[in-house]
């Protein structure tokens, strides 16, 4: 197993793919017992929007925590041409309702990868914080509890404490589940935005028609990439029936 960050290949034969700000090759993971990804081999493109796509039990949640560093591979490669630590948005329903957190206090946690829970955040990291809730349209939320937010104020929290670590790479599973229309148009024009600034977003979905204007997408089916490329080429009604057909 290697996870590479940001170094070029040294064999001849298998020159760098400048055009991909991750690749996997061969890549397993997995829990205790159980294992989950199989030989997955793939690119994600530089710059762009990536969805992740697939039925519960397919391996997308355990293949966006490989990509952001919180799972480890069995085997396989995983190359990282980035230059910071990716930033990783969780689903909504792995935050806990009753944390006492505020919201300027949840994004805030998004600097301590850098600075750690104890020490006293910079003025830099302060201006982060602004920025992410700016973006977000959630400055006059920030001395509200997390808790006492609707599903999409509180979504928009949580990436906006992604974006407070100002990295690179943006990974966010399920971000738009359960949400009502107005929120989910407005996350995926923020997720738009974020790729033009610079941005590479990766995220997976169940949702077809956020999964349909991203730039490229992987189909995964029982831990298994079974198609990537092109949403337009990936999820053909034929493909789709395949991988939710009926057990």
């Amino acid at each position: 197993m290697k996870i590479m960050f940001n170094k070029p290949a040294t064999s001849p034969t298998a020159p760098p793919d400048r055009t991909a700000h991750l690749h996997l090759s061969g890549l397993c993971a997995g829990y205790p017992g159980r294992p989950v990804l199989h030989e997955i081999s793939a690119r994600i493109p530089k710059l762009a929007a990536t969805a992740l796509v697939g039925p519960n039990g397919s391996g997308k949640s355990t293949l966006l925590g490989v990509l952001a560093g919180v799972i480890p591979p069995t085997s396989g490669d995983l190359h990282h041409a980035g230059v910071r630590p990716p930033a990783f948005v969780p689903q909504r329903g792995a935050v806990g309702d009753t944390l006492p957190l505020t919201v300027r206090q949840t994004v805030e946690m998004g600097c301590w990868g850098e600075r750690g829970p104890w020490r006293r955040l910079t003025r830099q990291d302060h201006a982060a914080v602004d920025t992410a809730l700016d973006r977000l349209g959630i400055r006059d939320l920030a001395s509200r509890q997390l808790g006492e937010l609707s599903g999409g104020q509180r979504q928009r929290a949580l990436i906006a404490q992604g974006l407070a670590q100002e990295s690179d790479l943006l990974l966010l599973d399920e971000p738009t589940t359960g949400l009502d229309p107005e929120a989910r148009e407005r996350i995926g024009a923020l997720l738009t935005s974020l790729v033009a600034d610079g941005v590479t977003v990766v995220q997976a979905t169940h949702d077809l028609e956020a999964a349909r204007t991203a730039d490229a997408c992987l189909l995964l089916q029982d831990g298994r990439l079974v198609g990537q490329g092109h949403p337009d080429q990936v999820l053909t009604t034929s493909a789709l029936a395949r991988v939710w057909q009926p057990l």
